[in-house]
């Protein structure tokens, strides 16, 4: 048995050295990706959309409350009633317009840019399946201490061929 383990603890470390690793860094893969510019202009157009509708909804409120002050001293208080009303009305729909189209526009986000993370990650299994690879980390998160570049080889460029991305 103490043979056993001396062996064991002697071959560790060839075991180690023959392992593979690599990074990569996908701040210089993602924003290159064709899908990546496509989603940003979809993103902007709808962002300019829900802008534009908030726009108009403000020139609404706008002329309600200004056509409201001039006629307010001359306005029966049962009339002047149903005027604030409306106008409270008209900026509550204001305001749950925006929040609904900042949630439209947080998921949209979401869906397309997690679709092309999964793309990403795809193209670093495949990269790391086909080099052999132990572990491929990504040194853009922050999240790794240290890699060192020596001992780990740098696949970014494999992996932008993958996503298709022009080098």
């Amino acid at each position: 048995m103490k043979k056993f383990i001396i062996m064991v603890l002697l071959l560790a470390p060839l075991s180690v050295s023959a392992q593979k690793f690599a990074h990569f860094d996908s701040s210089t893969i993602i924003p290159n990706m064709p899908e990546y510019t496509t989603a940003q202009d979809e993103l902007k157009k709808m962002q300019e959309g829900f802008e534009a509708d908030m726009k108009l909804m403000q020139d609404e409120l706008q002329k309600k409350s200004d056509e409201y002050q001039k006629e307010q001293a001359n306005l029966l208080d049962n009339v002047r009633a149903r005027r604030e009303q409306e106008l409270q009305d008209l900026y509550q729909r204001m305001q749950q317009s925006y929040q609904d189209n900042q949630t439209a526009l947080q998921k949209a986000q979401q869906e397309k840019l997690g679709a092309i993370q999964e793309k990403v990650m795809a193209a670093v299994k495949k990269v790391g399946e086909s080099g052999n690879y132990v572990y491929i980390v990504d040194t853009s998160t922050g999240a790794i201490p240290f890699v060192n570049s020596q001992l780990s080889t740098d696949v970014t460029n494999d992996i932008k061929k993958e996503c298709g991305v022009q080098q």
